[in-house]
């Protein structure tokens, strides 16, 4: 980047961080965020940039066109806007203002960034083609992103291609990091209910006890990853719940046991086979231990696959920002999972990582979804210029 944007750049930081810091301290959870799509709006409107509202409830979407006539391309930047619902443990003065709900994410500094772009680029329309600036609801768990494309995001904003930005607190400030293909894993949700007749604890064999093929699946599912998946692929299987019985009466043996979990994949061949083998092992441990079971597998967030060409050209806006030195190309994928993975499934596009600093394992920054996790203010205006880098990349520089 040459001095005079980056100078200039420099000159918005400190609305940018209060933008952030308001942001964060009026957190809005799933398709709640009416008041920060208040804000981004009247920005985007105040900076002469044609605003649609109202895609998935809470979306906007800005629009900019370049200053010559010639281009005919238009791309899709994405920011995602939603909190989490968490309590915040950090005692700064932005902190959360709603008890319960915290940007644990960096949500927060996503939207703050692409509004810094939108407001450099309208004032330097220095490219050719069209821009859509989409501020999105409802990442987290939600499929804002689906949402949004169900109810016509692509029909009334053309996209040739769309980009997506995450901090990743432990990366260093300054650096990126990206690869091609899958990058995040598929999300996935299983539920298996086991039933039996329960009866008296003292009289285990007077019924028939549910949660013996309970445990014995728990234990089952990571047969399955390490017998069924290939070493050469990675996937996940983890149970996070398991509600039985009561807890004032241990002497019942109770008639169902519930349990849940998470699968996580990255092709569709491994994704189909969590899904058939997690049914096959419900249903032959219950079968063996005389009790029924009912079995659901909801399919959430697709794998997040980078096209190679939109990856080259992510990698480039990257090091014109900070330097190839400081862009890792081949990052390991992650098994976390992002909603923005719908975009790319209709249509060619880049996810990358921004460093947020700090290391995690000394405890000098804390991850994401966390308590007391903070989005870092000192990578804002490298995410704007990552975002106008990114745009002379796909649309030229005039």
């Amino acid at each position: 980047m040459t001095q005079d944007i980056l100078n200039s750049l420099k000159g918005i930081e400190a609305d940018l961080i209060r933008i952030r810091r308001d942001i964060h301290k009026h957190p809005e959870t799933a398709f709640e965020e009416v008041r920060t799509a208040d804000l981004v709006a009247a920005k985007l409107t105040e900076w002469g940039i044609p605003v649609h509202r109202g895609l998935a409830k809470t979306g906007v979407v800005g629009t900019l066109h370049g200053s010559g006539n010639e281009g005919s391309r238009s791309i899709g930047l994405r920011a995602d806007m939603d909190a989490l619902n968490l309590l915040e443990r950090n005692t700064f003065d932005y902190a959360s203002v709603h008890k319960g709900k915290m940007h644990a994410c960096g949500h927060d500094g996503h939207t703050a960034m692409l509004l810094g772009a939108a407001r450099y680029l309208s004032e330097h329309r220095n490219f050719s083609g069209t821009l859509h600036f989409i501020f999105q609801p409802a990442e987290e768990g939600e499929g804002g992103a689906r949402v949004m494309i169900e109810q016509g995001l692509f029909d009334q904003f053309p996209c040739d291609a769309v980009y997506g930005m995450h901090n990743i607190p432990g990366l260093p400030l300054g650096q990126f990091a990206i690869r091609p293909g899958s990058m995040m894993a598929a999300s996935d949700t299983w539920t298996v209910v086991f039933r039996g007749t329960g009866g008296h604890g003292a009289m285990p064999h007077m019924g028939t006890d549910p949660t013996q093929p309970a445990a014995s699946f728990v234990t089952a599912t990571q047969n399955i990853i390490g017998r069924n998946v290939s070493p050469q692929h990675a996937a996940v299987l983890s149970v996070g719940h398991i509600a039985a019985g009561s807890y004032g009466s241990p002497n019942v043996i109770p008639a169902e046991v519930t349990v849940r979990g998470t699968a996580r994949s990255y092709t569709p061949a491994d994704r189909d086979l969590l899904e058939r083998r997690l049914g096959e092992a419900a249903q032959g441990i219950a079968a063996a231990h005389g009790c029924s079971v009912e079995y659901h597998y909801l399919r959430r967030y697709p794998p997040l696959v980078n096209a190679n060409a939109q990856t080259d050209i992510a990698l480039r806006a990257a090091a014109a920002t900070v330097g190839a030195a400081n862009v890792d190309g081949d990052v390991e994928r992650l098994t976390g999972a992002e909603d923005f993975a719908f975009m790319l499934e209709k249509k060619p596009g880049a996810y990358i990582l921004l460093g947020n600093g700090g290391s995690v394992e000394d405890g000098s920054c804390h991850y994401v979804h966390t308590p007391h996790y903070d989005f870092n203010d000192q990578a804002l205006v490298t995410g704007v210029a990552y975002w106008v880098n990114l745009v002379a990349e796909e649309l030229g520089q005039r």
